[in-house]
């Protein structure tokens, strides 16, 4: 696809709404909240494949909503039509920018992929693309802001490469200010930790990069991957844009496993990740002044007795740090873990999807709400999440959007 055709089509007007009115309550309640739905997208015009794993999909672009935030309902606003497969976004802390990573957009004669900025509307929503720039390495599929503002950092799965990308006062992208491609030995194809009878082999032919993101401070970056079973820790230099290894460069889970995501406490001190090919979350115990992470527990991410295949996905820590989530593909479920005093993970069961293979999942600024993006079953699932156990329980809405991958909410100004 080429780059102008991308920027014609790419500057659109979605995602319109006026005020909500005549509910009373606080003006939070009062104002619109929006949400937005990345997916997995094939090019436009082309023929759209059904039931996916791998893009290209069925999904349309950035599919965008608003929200009622009394039943949790999400009413379509329109797409930014992308034939790239916009699979993870990122929105600034001011609400003013949206970053997506293009999982298959290829440009280059090295067969990058891309990144696009994106102007917000903070009254309505608009979206109104930026620049496209390539992401450093090929698949880009995670992208998340330094905490200071000034970069974005991309994880390339099929690259195996996290990248550094400057941007400039007016929320554009610049090329990439650093490139760090980890070497060494791939793991096995049988995770160490998987399930009786298991055939969840991913990823262990070479690197691949699945998740960057820096601590609160922003003085490092944890970077996961699943063909090399580490976990990388970066310490990052604002000034320069640049990765340098931290005094422990990386951590190595049990073979075969496959770190995926990975989520820190909101106390800064407890560091979770999920295993996509192990099915179990692993407890960390990270020192925030030398940026160390030492392993603690796990704990799986399946009942008792389960066998067979299992791809995990997600993994999130509520606002109070009290609930994790954790999302298994093939089991089509969300498992529910209670968080202790100690950092120590209680099971309390699990929560069906409502769909085929929840590929991810978040919940909404209120933490009222959890939305599940069935990949394979082109839905959104809404759950209504009981403020004392944190349990979801399904409310019965289903939001149609093809292959969902990642959903980011926008309170909007007043």
């Amino acid at each position: 696809m080429k780059q102008g055709d991308v920027r014609a089509w790419m500057i659109v007007a979605v995602c319109l709404a006026g005020l909500l009115g005549g509910r009373g309550g606080d003006a939070a309640e009062e104002t619109p909240l929006f949400a937005y739905v990345g997916t997995f997208s094939s090019p436009l015009g082309d023929v759209l494949p059904t039931q996916v794993d791998l893009p290209p999909g069925n999904g349309r672009g950035i599919h965008c909503f608003q929200v009622d935030r009394q039943t949790g309902g999400l009413e379509s606003l329109g797409t930014v039509d992308l034939g790239t497969s916009p699979s993870s976004l990122v929105v600034n802390a001011a609400g003013t920018r949206m970053y997506s990573a293009n999982e298959t957009d290829r440009v280059g004669e090295d067969g990058q992929g891309t990144v696009s900025s994106f102007a917000i509307d903070r009254k309505t929503g608009q979206l109104t693309l930026l620049n496209t720039v390539p992401s450093g390495a090929a698949g880009p599929t995670y992208v998340s802001l330094h905490p200071q503002g000034g970069h974005l950092l991309v994880a390339n799965y099929f690259g195996g490469a996290v990248a550094v990308l400057p941007i400039d006062g007016d929320g554009h992208l610049k090329p990439a200010s650093d490139v760090k491609t980890p070497q060494g030995e791939i793991g096995p194809t049988t995770a160490t930790n998987a399930p009786p009878g298991s055939f969840a082999f991913s990823g262990h032919d070479r690197t691949h990069a699945h998740m960057v993101e820096a601590t609160p401070d922003g003085r490092f970056v944890f970077h996961v991957d699943l063909g090399l079973d580490r976990i990388f820790v970066w310490a990052f230099d604002a000034s320069s844009g640049t990765l340098e290894p931290a005094e422990q460069p990386w951590v190595q889970v049990p073979p075969g496993d496959g770190p995926r995501h990975f989520d820190l406490h909101p106390n800064g001190r407890w560091f979770y990740s999920i295993q996509e090919e192990g099915a179990t979350v692993t407890l960390f115990d990270f020192d925030p002044q030398e940026g160390t992470l030492s392993a603690r527990r796990s704990w799986p991410t399946l009942p008792e007795g389960f066998a067979g295949s299992v791809f995990c996905s997600e993994i999130l820590i509520d606002a109070q740090g009290r609930h994790l989530y954790a999302g298994n593909r093939l089991h089509d479920s969300i498992a529910v873990f209670a968080i202790g005093d100690d950092g120590e993970l209680t099971y309390r069961g699990e929560q069906w999807s409502r769909g085929n293979y929840p590929r991810s999942f978040n919940l909404d600024p209120s933490g009222r709400f959890l939305y599940c993006c069935n990949q394979r079953s082109d839905n959104v699932a809404v759950f209504a999440v009981d403020a004392g156990s944190g349990q979801p329980r399904f409310t019965g809405q289903f939001v149609p959007v093809g292959n969902p991958s990642c959903i980011v909410f926008l309170e909007p100004q007043p």
